[in-house]
């Protein structure tokens, strides 16, 4: 069913819809169509058409109140409806992955070489009898080389190769990890509907048209219209790109639609479309299959629009395997990860410094050989001699070629990819789940982190701790015996009633746990209370079934309280309100004395009650929460909706604080953080003073300290001009101080992150991570550099906006990803250090050799060894060291800070001039020294010399011990350090130096190597170990004198900021939204132009007018054949996608015109 693409399951649906539309009262095409129009329009519609719901509901075969018959609805309805689930687009195959990585620029280089290198073995011009045509050596080069010299061009593809298939692989086994999870979450994600009067959970997918579905808060899976409710109010930014909450009502705008989000209220809906039929489901159907006839069409204008192979796959790694040539494409869309954007700067660097050194190298040699031959010896130009003089110069240019490879780090991309892969698989074990790779590099960066309090710092299971009732302060949980009987009675019922009826308190699963809490945590502490006070909820709640409460005033972050209307047997009403104390209390006009009647409650009493019980409450860290109640006579009915006579004037029943313990280990993570230069703030809703008191138990705050505490309204005072507008200079005063925000909406959350990134207050740009769990928290989570969602209480949309899930909930968790995040960024510096030593000193020697004796003394294939071996191998071994606790202890390093810093600079320059000067010594007075015959202007096709051998076996050996100088970075003196604690580092470095001996002693022709005697082979490894001695020279040499040294991989302020910012004029998107949304409001942009060009009506016919109206728009095109990416088969989550910036009109969203797509 999967294969099937969305236009032919769409087609067969068309089908299968026309046959059967006899059988119930209206055709899924009528039903389509209904959906499509919004508000009064509706209404009308299903007054003319229907009469009204209920009448729907009967021509759907359906009630509203028992739904559907039977538990398991039949075969016709999702034959002639269709099912809920939406075809997934096809995963890439691993030939796409493949050719994706092949991207690579320094990838591409290297093939280049490689086919020229290739290419040029192969050649063999005629004419090589006529020796007489030139006397100058050509680089003496024996048989051996010459039938060597394709292992060259093969070694280079085979590197090339081993890239792109880690890559490719790493790329599979996370995309098909992320599907494994997706499916998981599928089948794991229920719908509650009624069918045959029962209350069913059923997962998504099994949604048919006609059901009866609860609604309640979260994402809406199907279409459908409301039939009976309160206060429901849904956000429908997800297809109108319009921030405000919509209220819904059976009179005025019935219309529910998928992908939708519920925000606050409840109610029941009847199924109306489902699946592909779902105003969701139509907007993936026409990108899906747009984008898939598209790609059949027409591939190569695809490339010229830039997105050669940027898939937005919801995995997709952004390391060294994306081509850099697609980033800059993209650049506008996606700020680069800092590494990313360091690497690729470094690699063009490097790339242009090789061309320029080989172009030098085959200019004087071509210069000094016609120079020679023609002005020197007077030679004439022989015609029969011209093919000799052409392979001469094939020669020259093979040498280089040579140099090129050896200049560029091909280990580099492998290094990147090993490290990343290597991380997030054990990161992992430390209880991290990364979704997006270059996620994990970027938290090394992080400067600020801003946690929620709840759940994260601490261990989210509420008990009430200390009590008012009565007007007695109770410091422990009161005995029931002192409680009056009237107020115990009260108190149970308003708790009981006046909370979800899914928080429940249940057994624990193991002798001697805690009990169990589902549901709200508060509430859970709140029932906890009435069982703590030897009472029972459970036969409250069933003598007031939910279906019987009157009205509900459900919680939101407006309200910050939660009421609960029921009647009375004598008709009359009687409303139970809880909420936080310092609100409730405001609006309580009496309280309950010792026996149970209710005394007035003046404002001074209120002052006083503040001081004497909510204060100290909240400073010893509990969470204040009043409990009230109000009756009203039955005659005349109050004015439900007007709530601010109604929540108003209450009686309050007690006053409880609830204590949520900090976690154990959370006060240490803190601390290691703030040491390693991370500012921990906190963000939570909760009051100022128990903030506070949490903060300074966490070691947020230090008392005595110079730091801010706000409420939310104070910061939003503060912040905002006269006319109400956020003013960056305003938030740039207070962040710096900023440690506790209390009391704040999830606007102030994402405000203050988006604050702190957009400031230019300080040198470096503020690396945000940030911590949620709720829906609400999505904005924020995708604003920051990192969002962390929790995966134990974290709702879906926090997952899906979030980078990295932390399995266990748990803020050191964070310390750790920070530790990993710091180490990929190290282990890519160690590599780059060691690589760059190899590459200079190489390069030098070819260069210098080929120009002085026309030979490169390391010969190709020995350059290969050198190159291949040490770079993948190195990359391998200095990619998975594990990070230690000495990470933490520096401060971050930021995005300006180079890739290299000076101490790296001093380091690959000290030890390349160590290398170089050993290396030319042994050149050219090395055969005195040894007392063997010179390998310097051997004739040709002589057999390998031993001075040669000597030269290329010392080569290796200083590079082997190199490897053990680079594993440190910061100048430190033992580099020892650590190294037994990392078995592949230790079994690469053992494993290379077997293979070197190999490799002299029988590598014979092909490695132009001669068998050395021991004492040789002891002088070799004697010059190799004199790197660790010069490592400690280099390293007493203070880098503060060196000025002079440059750095290289910096990423300068201009390049960071895309031209978005820079032209002002253009509408200001910011960032992490654009990045993570970018998808979703291109579709949305896209749709709208789709929409008003009649071409759609084509769509499914031709394919090619959909292509002209995406083509014109190719920021749209880019990114059309992945929008299917992103759904999962059965929830469309659109969610909660801020306003769109284009700002779509509510009339044009989300319904694409409908003239004839039939």
């Amino acid at each position: 069913m999967g294969d099937m693409t969305n236009s032919d399951f769409y087609s067969k649906n068309q089908r299968n819809e026309s046959s059967h539309g006899g059988e119930f009262g209206c055709t899924m095409e009528e039903l389509r169509s209904l959906m499509e129009l919004r508000g009064t329009e509706a209404v009308v519609k299903i007054k003319e058409t229907y009469g009204d719901t209920d009448a729907i509901c009967r021509r759907l075969k359906t009630s509203p109140v028992e739904g559907l018959p039977g538990t398991a609805p039949d075969l016709k309805r999702k034959q002639i409806f269709g099912q809920n689930f939406i075809p997934p687009k096809k995963p890439k195959t691993f030939l796409q992955l493949v050719w994706e990585a092949l991207q690579d620029v320094t990838l591409i280089i290297l093939e280049i070489a490689a086919i020229i290198s290739l290419g040029l073995s192969f050649y063999h011009p005629p004419g090589e009898s006529n020796e007489g045509c030139a006397t100058a050596q050509g680089g003496a080069e024996d048989e051996g080389e010459a039938e060597a010299g394709w292992i060259e061009g093969a070694a280079i593809l085979l590197s090339v190769i081993c890239v792109v298939l880690v890559t490719a692989f790493n790329d599979w086994s996370k995309e098909k990890q992320f599907r494994g999870l997706q499916s998981r979450i599928e089948q794991e994600q229920k719908f509650t509907v009624v069918r045959a009067g029962q209350v069913v959970q059923i997962p998504v997918a099994e949604i048919v048209v006609g059901d009866i579905a609860q609604v309640k808060y979260g994402d809406l899976p199907a279409d459908g219209l409301f039939i009976q409710g309160n206060d429901l109010k849904i956000d429908e930014s997800s297809l109108t790109g319009e921030s405000d909450q919509v209220r819904k009502s059976v009179d005025k705008d019935p219309m529910l639609l998928s992908g939708t989000h519920v925000m606050e209220g409840s109610g029941r809906m009847v199924v109306t479309a489902v699946g592909v039929n779902s105003q969701t489901g139509i907007i993936f159907t026409l990108l899906g299959a747009g984008g898939e006839e598209e790609e059949k069409k027409d591939k190569k204008a695809k490339q010229q629009d830039g997105a050669a192979a940027m898939e937005m796959q919801p995995l997709k790694s952004a390391e060294g395997g994306d081509a850099d040539d697609k980033k800059k494409a993209n650049m506008h869309k996606k700020e680069k990860s800092v590494l990313q954007g360091k690497l690729t700067k470094l690699a063009v660097q490097i790339g242009k410094a090789g061309l320029v050194m080989s172009a030098i190298t085959v200019i004087i040699l071509v210069l000094y050989f016609t120079v020679d031959t023609f002005v020197v010896n007077k030679k004439p130009w022989l015609p029969e001699c011209t093919p000799v003089y052409v392979q001469y110069f094939v020669k020259f240019f093979i040498i280089g070629v040579t140099v090129l490879v050896v200049a560029v780090p091909e280990g580099l991309p492998l290094a990147v990819t090993i490290s990343l892969a290597y991380s997030v698989k054990k990161m992992m074990k430390d209880n991290n789940l990364v979704r997006h790779l270059d996620a994990c590099e970027t938290m090394g960066n992080a400067t600020a982190i801003c946690s929620d309090k709840t759940g994260t710092l601490t261990t989210n299971r509420m008990t009430v701790v200390q009590a008012y009732v009565g007007d007695i302060h109770y410091k422990e949980i009161p005995d029931p015996s002192s409680i009056n009987a009237k107020t115990m009675e009260l108190l149970v019922h308003a708790i009981a009633i006046n909370s979800a009826y899914t928080t429940k308190i249940l057994p624990p699963e193991k002798e001697g746990a805690l009990p169990r809490q589902v549901g709200n945590k508060t509430e859970c502490g709140l029932l906890g209370f009435v069982l703590d006070l030897k009472q029972d909820y459970e036969p409250v709640r069933a003598q007031m079934p939910e279906e019987k409460l009157y009205k509900v005033y459900t919680f939101n972050s407006v309200r910050k309280s939660m009421s609960t209307v029921i009647k009375l047997p004598d008709e009359s009403f009687r409303m139970y309100s809880k909420g936080a104390s310092e609100i409730v209390l405001k609006k309580c006009c009496k309280i309950l004395n010792g026996v149970g009647e209710p005394r007035v409650f003046r404002p001074r009493d209120r002052d006083e009650m503040v001081k004497k019980v909510i204060e100290p409450m909240a400073c010893d860290g509990l969470r204040t929460i009043c409990v009230a109640y109000r009756d009203f006579p039955s005659s005349p009915e109050p004015d439900w909706d007007n709530e601010n006579d109604i929540l108003n004037e209450l009686t309050c029943i007690c006053v409880v604080g609830i204590e949520d313990p900090v976690r154990p280990e959370v006060p240490e993570a803190i601390r290691k953080c703030q040491r390693a230069g991370i500012t921990v703030r906190m963000v939570t809703g909760d009051n100022i003073n128990t903030a506070r008191a949490i903060a300074i138990k966490c070691g947020i705050i230090h008392p005595g300290e110079d730091f801010l505490c706000l409420e939310g309204k104070e910061f939003n005072r503060r912040i905002r001009n006269e006319k109400g507008e956020i003013e960056q200079e305003r938030i740039d005063k207070i962040w710096p101080k900023l440690r506790v925000l209390a009391r704040s909406s999830p606007t102030d959350k994402h405000t203050l992150v988006k604050g702190i990134i957009d400031s230019t207050h300080t040198e470096q740009r503020q690396v945000v991570a940030v911590t949620g769990d709720g829906t609400n928290d999505g904005p924020a989570l995708k604003k920051a550099d990192v969002g962390f969602a929790m995966g134990i209480a974290g709702t879906d949309v926090a997952k899906e906006a979030s980078d990295i899930i932390l399995t266990d909930d748990n803020f050191s968790s964070i310390v750790k990803a920070v530790m990993w995040g710091r180490n990929v960024y190290d282990s890519i510096s160690k590599f780059l250090q060691f690589q760059l030593t190899v590459n200079v000193v190489a390069v030098i020697v070819a260069f210098t050799g080929a120009c002085i004796t026309q030979d490169s003394p390391l010969k190709a294939v020995q350059m290969l060894w050198v190159n291949l071996i040490m770079d993948t191998f190195a990359s391998l071994a200095l990619a998975t060291e594990p990070p230690t606790e000495t990470l933490l202890l520096r401060k971050p390093y930021g995005r300006n800070k180079p890739l290299i810093s000076r101490t790296m600079m001093k380091n690959i320059l000290g030890h390349a001039v160590y290398q170089l000067t050993l290396i030319f010594t042994l050149l050219f007075v090395g055969e005195k020294m040894f007392q063997i015959d010179s390998g310097r202007n051997a004739p040709l096709h002589s057999p390998p010399s031993e001075h040669y051998t000597i030269i290329f076996n010392t080569f290796v050996m200083m590079q082997l011990f190199n490897e053990i100088n680079a594993r440190k970075i910061h100048g430190e003196r033992n580099v020892f350090d650590g190294i037994f604690r990392n078995p592949i580092f230790c079994t690469i470095v053992l494993g290379t130096f077997a293979i070197q001996i190999v490799i002299v002693q029988f590598g014979g022709k092909p490695f132009s190597c001669s068998p050395l005697q021991l004492d040789q082979w002891m002088w070799c490894i004697f010059i190799g170990l004199g790197e660790l001695v010069w490592g400690q020279v280099i390293a007493t040499i203070p880098t503060s004198r060196l000025k002079f040294l440059k750095e290289a991989g910096r990423l300068t302020q201009k390049e960071e900021i895309p031209e978005e910012e820079l032209n002002e004029d253009v509408e200001e998107i910011d960032h992490a939204e654009r990045e993570l949304r970018r998808g979703q409001i291109l579709w949305f942009r896209g749709l709208n132009r789709i929409q008003t060009q009649i071409e759609v009506v084509n769509t499914f016919k031709s394919g090619a007018s959909f292509q002209g109206a995406l083509r014109r728009q190719s920021s749209v095109t880019s990114q059309s054949q992945d929008v299917a990416n992103l759904s999962s088969p059965s929830r469309v989550s659109l969610s909660n996608a801020l306003s769109s910036p284009t700002s779509l009109p509510p009339a044009a969203a989300g319904h694409p015109r409908r003239e004839g797509v039939s």
